[in-house]
């Protein structure tokens, strides 16, 4: 083989090391997690009041531990405001999710106090590095004539 192609195929096997290695999920042993959530949605042109149309939807929080072997513990679930005042806490002691279990905290459509800018806060933590759980919130609005769904997801930040 030749040295350019010996080269090709070099690079190729640490192209290829990098791109499935960035796949596989790192084991961690807690963190925060910013989930935005609805309690309503604007939509259509706005009105003679100069405010578009809102419907209000329900949230449904999901926090799935992904983990097989390893429980993990929701330590915070906090819930803000549009403006970023807390509106309530979810968790008021650690909760244990067993391997492959699932807590789930519900917000009413009728509860209108997060806004259209609403957001959770979750902690979460584990005894030994576990993998991380999969945070969604499922934002519904279900009548006879039309259903709307839509799903947001948690991001991992840096607290101070």
């Amino acid at each position: 083989m030749n040295s350019f192609l010996r080269r090709c195929t070099l690079l190729l096997g640490l192209l290829s090391t990098q791109a499935f290695g960035a796949d596989e999920p790192a084991l961690l042993s807690g963190q925060t997690l910013y989930l935005p959530v609805y309690s309503h949605v604007y939509h259509g042109d706005p009105g003679k009041d100069g405010k578009p149309a809102q419907t209000l939807v329900s949230t449904h929080v999901s926090i799935r531990n992904t983990d097989p072997l390893t429980p993990i513990r929701i330590t915070s679930a906090r819930y803000y405001d549009t403006v970023g005042k807390l509106v309530r806490a979810y968790v008021n002691a650690p909760v244990t999710i067993p391997p492959l279990g699932t807590h789930e905290m519900f917000v009413s459509r009728t509860d209108t106090a997060g806004g259209s800018g609403a957001n959770f806060l979750i902690v979460w933590n584990a005894e030994t590095p576990a993998n991380p759980p999969i945070v969604e919130a499922l934002h519904a609005d279900i009548r006879e004539a039309r259903t709307l769904m839509f799903i947001t997801t948690g991001q991992p930040i840096k607290t101070r």
